[in-house]
């Protein structure tokens, strides 16, 4: 019987002809412990009643162990989830202008803060900030690193030390458990509610207003919708109180739309330029939720009080790299000189029409069957996608999928073997099949998803 005693130390392992190998093309640090890591799973191996590995079998593990560890975890990977704005998978996929201009900033110096006329220091917003102004009719605009950041910021700038008034139904709880009157409360603000959860009136706002209060904030409920005996205020109520009290009004979009969506198929969500026109001092929205860029938090508005937020010292801790900005520049440009509902990844693919789904989904299914292997079968299915990321609440659009099922593997089993693929493959799982939602699905992705049902 196998013991302990019969492996190898890894000194023994370093001398070895085989280790030359592993060194080639990694470091001593990196051989070693991988050679390490193959001891302990030959430890685990021996307790659980198995035999020790022979040497080749060691070196073999060892490589495994070393190839993993010099992998990139945050890699590239196919969304056949159906959910376009899909936060584990990344939010937003820019469009090829923002990958040119990522990789353009990133491989050497840039003009991040520097003046090209005059050679002196510029300011990082200067890229987005006047394009942000045409886009959306304000006056002023200032990014930082998320929506959360942008609220925190805003809130502490115009608030702090007094109240904010925001209705009941509109005190939301966003990604990661991150509620919005824990938000205000960290901004230095205090929270009076009004109205209640379904039915807030602009009597309720008035009846709130006080000495202390510094801020009537409307929150956009994003990520859920109220329905039934329903009443909320709109933010021209807002304004016109706001103005009346000589208190200023926050709303907060939450997706940050610039296009309707209404034209396919999907409900009319509140527009940035339109919460600017009715004269909302700060609008805060994401910039990689329906705008379609790079992770941001975007605050347009009333120059007064834009100037007061970018000269908050939290401004400087909530500022953008510029990766972020080289993004949203290109992506915003898109929008002004473009066509973005065909060029922003997040916009075509909510635009795209069912018949190229339905012919991409059965070029797919063909393609798999054709492979034929021992027990796998694909069809086309209707279903459905969403768009994710707390955007257009209980809204869907019809979709098609791959369905696959295996008389070997359970559903569960072929989303672990998808998933374990490279690059890695992710789908949703119903009524004990394997979906894969074309609707998300980049045409380009295909082969790899064809290569990885071949090894299933």
């Amino acid at each position: 019987m196998s013991t302990y005693r019969d492996l190898p130390s890894v000194d023994k392992l370093l001398r070895d002809e085989r280790v030359e190998s592993l060194l080639g093309g990694h470091s001593r640090r990196a051989v070693v412990e991988g050679l390490r890591l193959a001891l302990d799973d030959a430890r685990e191996a021996i307790a659980a009643g198995g035999g020790a590995p022979d040497l080749d079998a060691l070196f073999a593990a060892a490589s495994d162990h070393i190839e993993k560890r010099a992998g990139m975890s945050l890699r590239q990977a196919v969304n056949g989830t159906g959910i376009i704005i899909h936060t584990g998978l990344g939010r937003a996929v820019l469009s090829d202008a923002a990958r040119e201009a990522v990789a353009a900033v990133a491989g050497g110096h840039s003009t991040l803060e520097i003046d090209v006329e005059s050679g002196k220091r510029g300011s990082r917003q200067a890229h987005v900030e006047r394009l942000l102004m045409e886009l959306t009719g304000a006056e002023a605009a200032l990014v930082v690193n998320n929506n959360a950041a942008a609220v925190i910021l805003a809130v502490n700038t115009l608030a702090r030390n007094t109240e904010v008034v925001i209705s009941r139904g509109q005190l939301v709880e966003i990604g990661g458990s991150f509620r919005l009157p824990d938000i205000i409360e960290r901004a230095g603000a205090t929270l009076v509610e009004v109205g209640t959860t379904n039915r807030t009136r602009i009597a309720d706002y008035a009846d709130a207003i006080t000495e202390d209060t510094a801020l009537l904030l409307r929150c956009h409920p994003s990520n859920f919708k109220v329905t039934g005996f329903a009443e909320e205020t709109s933010v021209e109520e807002l304004v016109e109180l706001g103005r009346e009290a000589y208190v200023p009004v926050m709303d907060d979009l939450g997706s940050g739309a610039l296009v309707d969506m209404s034209p396919f198929g999907l409900a009319r969500e509140p527009l940035v330029q339109e919460s600017v026109a009715a004269g909302a001092d700060v609008v805060t929205f994401s910039g990689d939720k329906l705008l379609g860029a790079s992770q941001a938090g975007i605050l347009v508005g009333k120059a007064e009080y834009i100037d007061e937020c970018r000269a908050n010292p939290l401004a400087r801790a909530l500022r953008v790299d510029k990766l972020t900005l080289a993004a949203l520049e290109a992506t915003l440009h898109t929008y002004r000189e473009g066509d973005p509902v065909s060029e922003i990844p997040v916009l075509a693919a909510i635009a795209r029409p069912l018949v190229e789904i339905e012919l991409q989904a059965r070029s797919l299914a063909r393609k798999i069957n054709a492979l034929h292997v021992d027990g796998l079968r694909a069809e086309v299915v209707e279903t459905l996608s969403e768009t994710g990321g707390g955007s257009l609440p209980g809204q869907s659009i019809e979709s098609r999928a791959v369905a696959l099922k295996s008389t070997r593997l359970s559903a569960e089993d072929l989303g672990r073997h998808f998933r374990e693929y490279d690059p890695p493959i992710f789908g949703r799982i119903a009524r004990d099949t394997f979906l894969l939602d074309v609707r998300t699905i980049d045409p380009r992705e295909g082969p790899a998803i064809v290569s990885c049902a071949r090894r299933s």
